[in-house]
């Protein structure tokens, strides 16, 4: 299924996200500012992009494995999640995991953005559950 997602540039150093090839899930997402990011902290980086989901979508802000990799930095409410009724300016909580600080320049590929449907599902109480094979296993239930 396609969408229409339309974004808004609030800021002159602001890019529209894109997919660095063809059939990527996410899009990238750029900063518009400089910071430095001390080891042990995080900062909150601007992209100066606004969106419009669609009905039914959100945005996820995940981590870009080349800056996890080589810097040890990684967005930390990963996935950050964009409801489609926020109209506000997307920023991205980026943490410093490593033991040298990290600048942050602008126009740099800060993150990545996936575009998602969202189950529209309504809860139910109840008093008992169907059993499943796998039932009440969880932490490390299926070995190391």
């Amino acid at each position: 299924m396609t969408y229409t997602v339309k974004v808004m540039l609030v800021d002159k150093e602001a890019k529209l996200p894109y997919r660095a090839n063809e059939g990527d899930a996410g899009m990238d997402l750029f900063s518009i500012e400089e910071k430095t990011i001390k080891p042990g902290k995080t900062e909150l980086i601007r992209t100066g992009i606004k969106l419009e989901l669609p009905h039914g979508t959100e945005a996820q802000v995940r981590p870009r494995s080349g800056l996890a990799l080589k810097h040890s930095i990684t967005v930390l409410n990963s996935p950050g999640t964009i409801d489609e009724g926020y109209r506000g300016e997307i920023k991205v909580i980026l943490i410093n995991h490593g033991l040298e600080d990290f600048s942050v320049n602008k126009q740099m590929r800060i993150a990545q953005m996936v575009i998602a449907p969202v189950a529209q599902v309504s809860l139910v109480k109840t008093e008992g559950l169907t059993e499943s094979a796998r039932d009440i296993g969880g932490f490390g239930s299926s070995g190391s």
